[in-house]
């Protein structure tokens, strides 16, 4: 290729990355002005559950209105994230407006009365649907709309946890069970950063969240920078996060189908669930597995903080969680699956820290990004979440626990419009050739 031609490409490239930024710059500003709103909101309605148990006897009635508004005006809104997705695979009914105000708003409420939710789905659905508004105001064409749906996804992760790398890669990621899209990189980037900052600029601060342990050669290897028996107890770990990740996916569908085939009066499943919800936090004799679990107000109480302290959590707290989420978000209410998923991962940590005895932060810290790496099927994206919240020391932990858990995780997830691309088998079966005929692009 001649001189000419190679300067003429790069000038191409820059001029497409310098329109790319400017659409997103609106775009990213906006989603990080409505995640921090909502974050805000968030801690206002904790605050209020805490201080004020007896909402969660409530949640009955916060349920009925949650399906009303969806049956009333949701439309094609009630499928959230997995519509976003699916139109970033084949573009066809758009995504509404109206799904960034119920989202938000419903999210709200399930956490005011008590459910077990999180935020990254809220934050998700919000910046795919603040995206698709400004792709129609653009009048961009179908696979510049995908681009920027991907950059909206990416902006509300990235804003929601403060992660902007881990956002943009997430955003990559999801989408396909073994392939990323690289199409999207660097806006998927941008967007993230922008609504970072934006979120930031808003006086949002983001957990600090702290693993004291340092990785150190084995003295029987000086020459590696790790202990290898401890990461052999981070595979066997990993293992058991990925089984984690597999059992809420499959256990929040479950309940989702079984609910809707049973009960035929559709706004008795969100009651039905409330329920079951105070039922069993009442015979716990606790509330520590409501709403979000970052942290808890009561000395002794179990939250994801305190899991990484020795004695931070119970031997089942991370099976609780489990259940109230599922629960939750299977019978009707509203919200994200991750931050639960930290609680998982982190209560599971510290339980496996006991009685392996491995470091409890560093086991805490692991599980909190592997569970989530198994859920979603993303294992690279929770590496990066790893080092940017926990640091870099501990990398090779980090990737040797989410990858174990992406791979005994299975081929579901908790987004059932992510694709499989490739087989985590290595083999080349029916499914595969089926799959691959029905999306030649892979």
């Amino acid at each position: 290729m001649s001189t000419t031609k190679i300067f003429a490409a790069q000038f191409n490239i820059a001029n497409q990355l310098l329109r790319w930024t400017v659409i997103i710059f609106p775009v990213s500003i906006s989603i990080g002005l409505l995640v921090a709103f909502f974050l805000w909101l968030l801690d206002i309605v904790t605050d209020l559950r805490w201080q004020h148990l007896w909402l969660i006897f409530l949640l009955p009635l916060a349920g009925i209105f949650i399906w009303w508004v969806y049956h009333k005006f949701g439309k094609n809104s009630l499928a959230g994230t997995n519509l976003i997705m699916d139109e970033i695979h084949q573009p066809g009914g758009g995504i509404p407006a109206r799904m960034t105000p119920l989202i938000l708003f419903t999210t709200v409420i399930t956490h005011l009365f008590g459910g077990s939710a999180g935020r990254e789905g809220t934050a998700v659905q919000m910046g795919g649907s603040i995206a698709a508004q400004f792709a129609r105001l653009f009048k961009l064409q179908k696979y510049q709309q995908q681009i920027l749906l991907m950059c909206g996804m990416s902006a509300g992760f990235a804003a929601v946890f403060g992660t902007p790398v881990a956002g943009a890669i997430f955003a990559l990621e999801v989408l396909y069970i073994g392939r990323i899209k690289y199409d999207a990189l660097i806006p998927c980037l941008i967007a993230g950063i922008i609504a970072h900052i934006t979120c930031l600029s808003c006086g949002i601060q983001h957990t600090q969240y702290h693993i004291a342990y340092t990785a150190i050669a084995d003295s029987f290897s000086p020459h590696i920078s790790f202990d290898l028996i401890l990461l052999l107890k981070v595979i066997a770990a990993g293992i058991l996060f990925g089984f984690a990740g597999f059992s809420f996916s499959q256990l929040s569908h479950f309940i989702k189908n079984k609910a809707n085939h049973f009960i035929k009066i559709k706004w008795l499943i969100p009651v039905i669930g409330a329920m079951l919800i105070i039922a069993i936090s009442y015979l716990l004799g606790s509330f520590d597995y409501l709403g979000l679990g970052v942290t808890n107000p009561n000395t002794g109480g179990v939250s994801i903080i305190s899991a990484f302290n020795k004695g931070g959590a119970g031997y089942f707290s991370w099976f609780w969680k489990l259940l109230l989420t599922a629960i939750t978000l299977g019978m009707g209410f509203k919200g994200g699956e991750v931050t639960p998923l930290f609680f998982i991962g982190a209560t599971l940590g510290n339980v496996l820290a006991t009685i392996s005895g491995a470091p409890v932060d560093l086991l805490a810290g692991l599980g909190f990004i592997a569970v989530f790496a198994g859920a979603t099927n993303t294992p690279l994206a929770c590496t990066l979440m790893g080092i940017e919240l926990f640091g870099s020391e501990n990398i090779i932990y980090y990737a040797v626990a989410c990858f174990t858990a992406y791979y005994f995780s299975g081929h579901s997830g908790i987004y059932q419009s992510q694709r499989l691309a490739v087989s985590k088998l290595h083999a080349v079966n029916k499914e595969d050739k089926k799959n691959q005929e029905e999306n030649p692009d892979l």
